[in-house]
Protein backbone atom coordinates (compact mmCIF):
# COMPACT_ATOMS: atom_id res chain seq x y z
CA UNK A 1 0.00 0.00 0.00
CA UNK A 2 2.88 2.24 0.80
CA UNK A 3 3.90 1.99 -3.12
CA UNK A 4 1.65 3.61 -5.15
CA UNK A 5 3.41 3.42 -8.81
CA UNK A 6 2.73 -0.28 -9.16
CA UNK A 7 -0.81 -1.23 -10.46
CA UNK A 8 -2.05 -4.61 -9.68
CA UNK A 9 -1.01 -5.55 -13.22
CA UNK A 10 2.37 -4.73 -13.05
CA UNK A 11 2.34 -6.15 -9.55
CA UNK A 12 1.63 -9.91 -10.87
CA UNK A 13 4.05 -9.35 -13.65
CA UNK A 14 7.01 -8.30 -11.81
CA UNK A 15 6.40 -11.09 -9.28
CA UNK A 16 5.95 -13.98 -12.08
CA UNK A 17 9.46 -12.51 -13.30
CA UNK A 18 11.15 -12.76 -10.33
CA UNK A 19 8.95 -14.82 -7.99
CA UNK A 20 9.02 -12.77 -4.63
CA UNK A 21 5.51 -12.34 -3.59
CA UNK A 22 5.91 -10.88 -0.22
CA UNK A 23 8.47 -9.24 1.65
CA UNK A 24 9.54 -8.93 5.14
CA UNK A 25 10.24 -4.70 5.86
CA UNK A 26 11.74 -4.05 9.37
CA UNK A 27 10.02 -1.15 11.88
CA UNK A 28 11.65 2.62 11.24
CA UNK A 29 13.48 2.02 14.30
CA UNK A 30 14.61 -0.98 13.76
CA UNK A 31 18.37 -1.51 12.98
CA UNK A 32 20.03 -4.59 12.00
CA UNK A 33 22.10 -4.92 15.10
CA UNK A 34 18.31 -5.21 16.42
CA UNK A 35 17.29 -8.15 14.41
CA UNK A 36 20.67 -9.70 14.72
CA UNK A 37 20.67 -9.78 18.55
CA UNK A 38 17.25 -11.12 18.68
CA UNK A 39 18.19 -13.92 16.41
CA UNK A 40 21.99 -14.71 18.30
CA UNK A 41 20.55 -14.26 21.62
CA UNK A 42 17.85 -16.65 21.57
CA UNK A 43 20.63 -19.12 19.32
CA UNK A 44 22.56 -18.95 22.44
CA UNK A 45 20.17 -19.39 25.41
CA UNK A 46 18.16 -22.18 23.20
CA UNK A 47 21.37 -24.32 23.09
CA UNK A 48 22.48 -23.35 26.33
CA UNK A 49 26.11 -21.65 25.09
CA UNK A 50 28.37 -20.69 27.66
CA UNK A 51 28.66 -17.12 26.33
CA UNK A 52 32.58 -16.88 27.68
CA UNK A 53 33.76 -19.78 24.45
CA UNK A 54 32.52 -17.50 22.02
CA UNK A 55 35.94 -16.24 20.47
CA UNK A 56 35.01 -14.69 17.52
CA UNK A 57 31.95 -12.67 16.56
CA UNK A 58 31.66 -11.43 12.53
CA UNK A 59 28.85 -9.15 11.60
CA UNK A 60 28.02 -9.41 7.86
CA UNK A 61 25.77 -6.73 6.83
CA UNK A 62 25.66 -3.39 4.10
CA UNK A 63 23.44 -1.81 6.82
CA UNK A 64 25.03 -1.01 9.87
CA UNK A 65 24.03 0.96 12.52
CA UNK A 66 26.52 3.61 11.63
CA UNK A 67 28.28 4.38 8.43
CA UNK A 68 32.06 4.15 9.34
CA UNK A 69 32.74 4.24 12.83
CA UNK A 70 32.24 2.16 15.09
CA UNK A 71 31.67 -1.53 13.68
CA UNK A 72 29.00 -3.16 14.73
CA UNK A 73 29.86 -6.52 15.87
CA UNK A 74 31.63 -5.22 19.00
CA UNK A 75 28.66 -3.46 19.69
CA UNK A 76 26.72 -6.58 19.99
CA UNK A 77 29.61 -8.49 21.47
CA UNK A 78 28.38 -6.03 24.41
CA UNK A 79 24.53 -6.66 24.21
CA UNK A 80 24.80 -10.27 24.09
CA UNK A 81 27.53 -10.42 26.71
CA UNK A 82 30.46 -11.86 25.63
CA UNK A 83 33.92 -12.25 26.99
CA UNK A 84 36.09 -9.11 26.13
CA UNK A 85 38.25 -11.52 24.68
CA UNK A 86 36.30 -12.30 22.01
CA UNK A 87 37.58 -11.02 18.29
CA UNK A 88 34.76 -8.87 16.79
CA UNK A 89 34.48 -7.31 13.66
CA UNK A 90 32.39 -6.43 10.52
CA UNK A 91 32.21 -7.73 6.66
CA UNK A 92 30.36 -5.04 4.84
CA UNK A 93 29.22 -7.57 1.91
CA UNK A 94 26.09 -8.44 0.59
CA UNK A 95 24.92 -10.91 -1.74
CA UNK A 96 28.56 -13.22 -1.29
CA UNK A 97 28.87 -12.26 2.02
CA UNK A 98 27.44 -15.38 3.95
CA UNK A 99 30.11 -17.35 1.75
CA UNK A 100 32.74 -14.81 2.59
CA UNK A 101 31.59 -15.02 6.84
CA UNK A 102 31.87 -18.33 6.70
CA UNK A 103 35.09 -19.17 5.32
CA UNK A 104 36.28 -16.36 7.71
CA UNK A 105 35.09 -17.71 11.29
CA UNK A 106 35.72 -21.35 10.01
CA UNK A 107 39.51 -19.91 9.32
CA UNK A 108 39.76 -18.55 12.89
CA UNK A 109 38.31 -22.16 14.47
CA UNK A 110 41.30 -24.20 12.87
CA UNK A 111 43.84 -22.71 15.00
CA UNK A 112 44.57 -23.80 18.25
CA UNK A 113 42.76 -21.66 20.89
CA UNK A 114 39.63 -21.03 19.63
CA UNK A 115 36.65 -22.92 20.56
CA UNK A 116 33.18 -21.07 19.31
CA UNK A 117 32.65 -18.92 16.66
CA UNK A 118 29.15 -16.85 15.78
CA UNK A 119 28.86 -15.62 12.50
CA UNK A 120 25.98 -12.80 12.16
CA UNK A 121 24.58 -11.74 9.22
CA UNK A 122 21.39 -9.45 8.17
CA UNK A 123 20.71 -6.32 5.78
CA UNK A 124 17.37 -3.94 6.11
CA UNK A 125 17.76 -2.78 2.88
CA UNK A 126 14.06 -1.97 2.37
CA UNK A 127 15.56 1.61 3.72
CA UNK A 128 17.87 2.46 1.32
CA UNK A 129 15.35 1.51 -1.51
CA UNK A 130 13.53 4.32 -3.05
CA UNK A 131 9.33 3.38 -3.67
CA UNK A 132 9.42 5.10 -6.91
CA UNK A 133 12.14 2.96 -8.40
CA UNK A 134 10.82 0.10 -9.68
CA UNK A 135 13.67 -1.70 -10.50
CA UNK A 136 14.26 -2.65 -6.62
CA UNK A 137 11.28 -1.53 -4.19
CA UNK A 138 9.26 -5.05 -4.75
CA UNK A 139 12.40 -7.15 -4.73
CA UNK A 140 14.46 -6.64 -1.35
CA UNK A 141 13.15 -8.15 2.13
CA UNK A 142 14.58 -7.16 5.32
CA UNK A 143 16.37 -10.69 7.46
CA UNK A 144 19.19 -11.13 9.64
CA UNK A 145 19.93 -14.56 11.23
CA UNK A 146 23.07 -16.27 12.66
CA UNK A 147 25.06 -19.31 13.30
CA UNK A 148 26.95 -21.04 15.83
CA UNK A 149 30.46 -22.94 14.51
CA UNK A 150 32.07 -24.94 16.80
CA UNK A 151 35.72 -26.27 16.06
CA UNK A 152 36.08 -29.98 14.99
CA UNK A 153 38.89 -32.14 15.86
CA UNK A 154 37.90 -34.50 13.38
CA UNK A 155 38.11 -31.99 10.85
CA UNK A 156 34.75 -31.07 8.79
CA UNK A 157 34.79 -30.99 4.69
CA UNK A 158 34.80 -27.82 3.74
CA UNK A 159 35.87 -26.47 0.68
CA UNK A 160 35.51 -22.80 -0.46
CA UNK A 161 35.96 -20.55 -3.40
CA UNK A 162 35.97 -16.95 -3.59
CA UNK A 163 36.67 -14.01 -5.64
CA UNK A 164 35.84 -10.18 -6.53
CA UNK A 165 35.88 -8.11 -9.82
CA UNK A 166 35.91 -4.19 -8.57
CA UNK A 167 35.59 -3.38 -12.34
CA UNK A 168 31.94 -3.63 -11.72
CA UNK A 169 31.29 -1.86 -8.84
CA UNK A 170 28.66 0.73 -9.96
CA UNK A 171 26.29 -2.19 -10.85
CA UNK A 172 25.17 -2.20 -7.11
CA UNK A 173 26.20 0.90 -5.25
CA UNK A 174 24.66 4.05 -2.72
CA UNK A 175 26.80 6.40 -4.73
CA UNK A 176 26.72 9.36 -1.79
CA UNK A 177 27.27 8.81 1.69
CA UNK A 178 31.04 7.88 2.14
CA UNK A 179 34.48 9.42 1.21
CA UNK A 180 34.21 9.52 -2.18
CA UNK A 181 31.07 11.02 -2.49
CA UNK A 182 30.16 12.94 1.20
CA UNK A 183 26.85 13.48 1.99
CA UNK A 184 25.95 17.09 0.57
CA UNK A 185 22.99 19.44 0.23
CA UNK A 186 21.97 17.73 -3.01
CA UNK A 187 22.02 14.01 -1.86
CA UNK A 188 18.38 14.04 -1.18
CA UNK A 189 16.96 15.26 -3.92
CA UNK A 190 14.82 13.10 -5.87
CA UNK A 191 15.49 12.53 -9.85
CA UNK A 192 14.17 10.75 -12.28
CA UNK A 193 16.59 8.80 -13.66
CA UNK A 194 14.38 7.09 -16.34
CA UNK A 195 10.35 6.56 -16.50
CA UNK A 196 9.37 4.97 -12.97
CA UNK A 197 12.82 4.84 -11.64
CA UNK A 198 13.16 7.65 -9.15
CA UNK A 199 15.68 7.79 -6.31
CA UNK A 200 18.09 10.03 -4.56
CA UNK A 201 21.91 9.42 -4.37
CA UNK A 202 21.56 8.00 -0.94
CA UNK A 203 18.98 5.26 -2.34
CA UNK A 204 20.49 2.26 -3.59
CA UNK A 205 21.19 2.13 -7.64
CA UNK A 206 20.52 -1.23 -9.13
CA UNK A 207 21.50 -1.81 -13.12
CA UNK A 208 19.45 -4.93 -13.65
CA UNK A 209 21.09 -5.46 -17.20
CA UNK A 210 24.85 -5.78 -15.71
CA UNK A 211 24.00 -7.77 -12.33
CA UNK A 212 21.93 -10.59 -14.67
CA UNK A 213 24.34 -10.61 -17.00
CA UNK A 214 27.40 -10.57 -14.17
CA UNK A 215 25.01 -13.43 -12.06
CA UNK A 216 24.72 -15.97 -14.93
CA UNK A 217 27.83 -16.05 -16.03
CA UNK A 218 30.00 -15.81 -12.48
CA UNK A 219 27.77 -18.30 -10.52
CA UNK A 220 28.17 -21.22 -12.59
CA UNK A 221 31.82 -20.88 -13.07
CA UNK A 222 32.77 -20.04 -9.48
CA UNK A 223 31.05 -23.83 -8.81
CA UNK A 224 32.19 -25.19 -11.70
CA UNK A 225 35.86 -24.09 -10.56
CA UNK A 226 35.09 -25.88 -6.95
CA UNK A 227 33.80 -28.94 -8.37
CA UNK A 228 37.09 -28.85 -10.20
CA UNK A 229 39.09 -28.25 -6.83
CA UNK A 230 37.34 -30.78 -4.82
CA UNK A 231 36.79 -33.27 -6.79
CA UNK A 232 32.96 -33.66 -7.09
CA UNK A 233 30.31 -32.92 -9.19
CA UNK A 234 26.17 -32.79 -9.03
CA UNK A 235 26.18 -36.58 -7.56
CA UNK A 236 27.83 -35.01 -4.58
CA UNK A 237 25.48 -32.57 -3.63
CA UNK A 238 22.41 -33.18 -1.85
CA UNK A 239 21.18 -29.60 -1.78
CA UNK A 240 22.44 -26.38 -3.80
CA UNK A 241 21.30 -23.63 -2.16
CA UNK A 242 22.01 -20.25 -4.19
CA UNK A 243 21.78 -16.50 -3.18
CA UNK A 244 18.17 -15.46 -4.09
CA UNK A 245 18.27 -12.72 -6.62
CA UNK A 246 15.26 -13.43 -9.06
CA UNK A 247 13.70 -16.34 -9.70
CA UNK A 248 14.68 -15.76 -13.58
CA UNK A 249 18.18 -15.45 -12.93
CA UNK A 250 18.28 -18.51 -10.18
CA UNK A 251 16.84 -20.67 -12.73
CA UNK A 252 19.78 -19.99 -15.70
CA UNK A 253 22.36 -20.41 -13.27
CA UNK A 254 20.25 -23.94 -12.18
CA UNK A 255 19.74 -24.95 -15.90
CA UNK A 256 23.33 -24.05 -16.73
CA UNK A 257 24.94 -26.44 -14.11
CA UNK A 258 22.74 -29.32 -14.76
CA UNK A 259 20.69 -29.36 -10.93
CA UNK A 260 18.01 -31.27 -10.93
CA UNK A 261 14.96 -28.86 -9.15
CA UNK A 262 14.36 -30.91 -6.56
CA UNK A 263 17.90 -30.13 -5.49
CA UNK A 264 17.44 -26.03 -5.54
CA UNK A 265 15.04 -24.92 -3.31
CA UNK A 266 14.00 -21.12 -2.83
CA UNK A 267 12.53 -18.71 -0.50
CA UNK A 268 12.05 -15.60 -2.84
CA UNK A 269 8.07 -16.39 -2.89
CA UNK A 270 7.70 -15.21 0.78
CA UNK A 271 10.79 -13.50 1.56
CA UNK A 272 12.33 -11.65 -1.72
CA UNK A 273 16.14 -11.07 -1.99
CA UNK A 274 16.87 -11.04 1.33
CA UNK A 275 20.95 -10.27 0.54
CA UNK A 276 23.47 -11.57 2.99
CA UNK A 277 20.75 -13.63 4.66
CA UNK A 278 19.24 -15.08 1.17
CA UNK A 279 20.86 -18.55 2.13
CA UNK A 280 20.59 -19.14 5.41
CA UNK A 281 16.99 -18.07 5.19
CA UNK A 282 16.27 -20.61 2.36
CA UNK A 283 17.95 -23.13 4.38
CA UNK A 284 15.80 -22.40 7.58
CA UNK A 285 12.42 -22.02 5.70
CA UNK A 286 12.84 -24.77 2.93
CA UNK A 287 15.45 -27.29 4.14
CA UNK A 288 15.16 -27.34 7.93
CA UNK A 289 13.72 -31.26 8.19
CA UNK A 290 16.59 -32.27 5.80
CA UNK A 291 19.04 -31.09 7.60
CA UNK A 292 17.69 -32.09 10.88
CA UNK A 293 18.25 -35.63 10.20
CA UNK A 294 21.51 -37.31 9.12
CA UNK A 295 24.25 -36.52 6.74
CA UNK A 296 23.84 -34.02 3.84
CA UNK A 297 26.17 -32.48 1.24
CA UNK A 298 25.59 -28.86 0.38
CA UNK A 299 26.09 -26.51 -2.16
CA UNK A 300 26.11 -22.77 -1.05
CA UNK A 301 27.10 -20.07 -3.94
CA UNK A 302 26.29 -16.11 -3.25
CA UNK A 303 27.11 -13.41 -5.87
CA UNK A 304 26.04 -9.93 -6.54
CA UNK A 305 27.67 -6.78 -4.44
CA UNK A 306 31.65 -5.52 -5.24
CA UNK A 307 31.22 -7.37 -7.49
CA UNK A 308 31.88 -10.39 -5.94
CA UNK A 309 31.53 -14.19 -5.42
CA UNK A 310 31.33 -16.99 -2.99
CA UNK A 311 30.87 -20.61 -3.03
CA UNK A 312 31.11 -23.12 -0.81
CA UNK A 313 30.93 -27.35 -0.22
CA UNK A 314 30.56 -28.83 3.03
CA UNK A 315 29.27 -31.88 4.81
CA UNK A 316 26.77 -31.58 7.26
CA UNK A 317 25.39 -34.03 10.27
CA UNK A 318 21.89 -33.46 12.34
CA UNK A 319 22.18 -29.71 12.03
CA UNK A 320 20.33 -28.12 15.05
CA UNK A 321 17.75 -25.40 13.53
CA UNK A 322 15.44 -23.14 15.19
CA UNK A 323 12.70 -22.25 13.94
CA UNK A 324 11.86 -19.06 12.13
CA UNK A 325 11.16 -16.06 14.19
CA UNK A 326 9.31 -12.98 12.99
CA UNK A 327 9.35 -9.68 15.12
Amino acid sequence: SENTIFNLEEVAKFSKSTGVYEFRVAGKEMTTADLGFEAANRLLDEMAIDRNEIDILVFVSQTPDYANIPNTAPILQDRLKLSKQCIAFDIPLGCSGFVYGLSVVSSFLQNEGFRKGVLIFEDTLSKKVNKKDKSASLLFGDAAGVILLERNQSGSLMHFNLGSDGSGYKAIIIPDGGFRNPFNADSLIEKEIEKDIVRTNCDIVLDGMDVFSFGISQAPKTVKELYEYANISNENVDFAVFHQANLMMNEMIRKKLKLESEKVPYSLEKFGNTSSSSIPVTMVTQLKSQLEKGKNRLLLCGFGVGLSWGSCYLETENLKILDLIEL
